[in-house]
């Protein structure tokens, strides 16, 4: 049995608070916004957090420091070093806490933010590249031998999926730059 009572119309049954989209805080409209490349910068920011754990809990650096001895021996310039693990951790950790704390400028579309946005992308998307090519090769140069798959190797799918999203969102929030 359905029991139907009319409401009455009075002050009471009007909603008491009405959204105004010119009311809401800037950070709430920005975000809503599809003029900015926030939502892909703090998910390629988190991909990479995920990438340092999954790098950190497969022994990345037993393959990173054999490979930048050998480069050295090579070529004298080379010009990246080798790294201890806790050095390297929490290098990385402060590194992914600095890019985290510019999210509000990325969904700002700060203009000063976008030349770093490109590079960031083109770095993640050239290590998910490595780690997927030196997980089908087997070695990163002829001496150093690593186990398949590669260290870092789950994680790089996130990298490469979010690094072009960030590089899509690059390109179509171009002309809508602020600050």
């Amino acid at each position: 049995m359905c029991l139907f009572v009319p409401q009455e119309q009075t002050a009471l049954s009007q909603p008491l608070v009405r959204y105004n989209p010119a009311m809401a805080p800037a950070a709430t409209r920005a975000s809503a916004s599809i003029d900015n490349f926030g939502l892909a910068w703090i998910l390629l920011c988190l991909a990479f957090c995920v990438h340092v754990v999954d790098e950190a809990l497969t022994g990345f650096l037993s393959v990173y420091n054999p490979t930048v001895i050998a480069m050295h021996a090579r070529l004298s310039w080379f010009p990246m070093p080798t790294f201890e693990y806790r050095e390297w951790l929490v290098g990385l950790i402060l590194v992914n806490l600095v890019l985290l704390a510019l999210t509000p400028f990325a969904y700002r579309n700060a203009r000063g933010l976008r030349p770093l946005a490109y590079f960031f992308a083109a770095i993640m998307l050239l290590n998910g590249m490595g780690h997927t090519i030196f997980t089908v090769l087997g070695h990163t140069v002829p001496s150093v031998r690593l186990p398949r798959p590669a260290p870092g190797f789950y994680s790089s799918p996130f990298l490469l999926i979010t690094s072009i999203y960030l590089f899509m969102r690059l390109r179509a929030t171009r002309k809508a730059s602020f600050a």
